[in-house]
């Protein structure tokens, strides 16, 4: 049976996130938060140190706070939720 050209540029796609963890889908803080139903400031402590979530800093300026974003992959988000989720 052949391939349509959706399906393989869909397989391409998927295997292209495999190997490349840019092109996979990033949650916001905010996201997470709405998805597990707990408060941003949760969501941030979880995943603050957690390897593969991605930092996106703005230095502190002369009469400007500094921020912080994150992004959270997908893949980062099943392993912690397996991790959190995990029974004894």
């Amino acid at each position: 049976m052949a391939m349509s050209h959706a399906s393989a540029d869909s397989v391409s796609l998927l295997q292209a996130t495999a190997d490349n963890p840019a092109l996979e889908r990033h949650f916001s803080v905010q996201e997470v938060a709405e998805m597990w139903n707990l408060c941003e400031n949760s969501i941030r402590a979880i995943f603050k140190s957690e390897p593969g979530v991605v930092l996106i800093e703005r230095p502190r300026g002369r009469w400007k706070r500094g921020y912080s974003t994150l992004r959270i992959r997908q893949s980062v988000l099943e392993r912690v939720h397996r991790r959190m989720s995990k029974v004894d």
